[in-house]
C-alpha cells in the first residue's frame, strides 16, 4: 500500500479515471494495527484496485472534508468523487472488508 504524503498527491490519485482505495489511519490506533494484520491479503485478492493509505493526523482537514470520524476507514475515490466509505466501526474483520469491496 502505497502511502500519501502529500495534499497534491492525494488530489492527484483521488482524481483517476480508476477506483482508488484510501485506508485513513494512525499510528496509535489499535484497529488500524488489527486491520494491518489482514489487509495484505485482501490487498492481494484485488489486484484490479489501486490501494493507498494516508495518516489522519497529518492531514486533519481532509477527514473532516471526508467525514473520516473514526479510524481505520476505507474510502474509494474516482474522478474525485467518494464514491463509498467503510466506516471504522464496520471494518474490524477481513470479512466486513471483503464484504465491503463486493458491494
Amino acid at each position: 500500500m502505497e502511502k500519501i504524503t502529500s495534499l497534491d498527491q492525494f488530489n492527484d490519485i483521488t482524481a483517476r479515471d480508476e477506483k482508488s482505495i484510501i485506508k485513513f489511519y494512525t499510528n496509535w490506533c489499535p484497529d488500524c494495527r488489527r486491520m494491518d494484520m489482514f489487509i495484505g491479503e485482501i490487498i492481494d485478492e484485488n489486484p484490479s484496485l489501486n490501494w493507498f493509505e494516508i495518516n489522519k493526523d497529518d492531514f486533519p482537514e481532509l477527514a473532516e472534508k471526508y467525514d473520516v470520524m473514526g479510524i481505520p476507514s476505507l474510502l474509494i475515490f474516482k474522478n474525485g468523487d467518494k464514491l463509498s466509505h467503510l466506516h471504522s466501526a464496520n471494518a474490524k474483520t477481513p470479512e466486513q472488508v471483503r464484504q465491503f469491496l463486493n458491494e
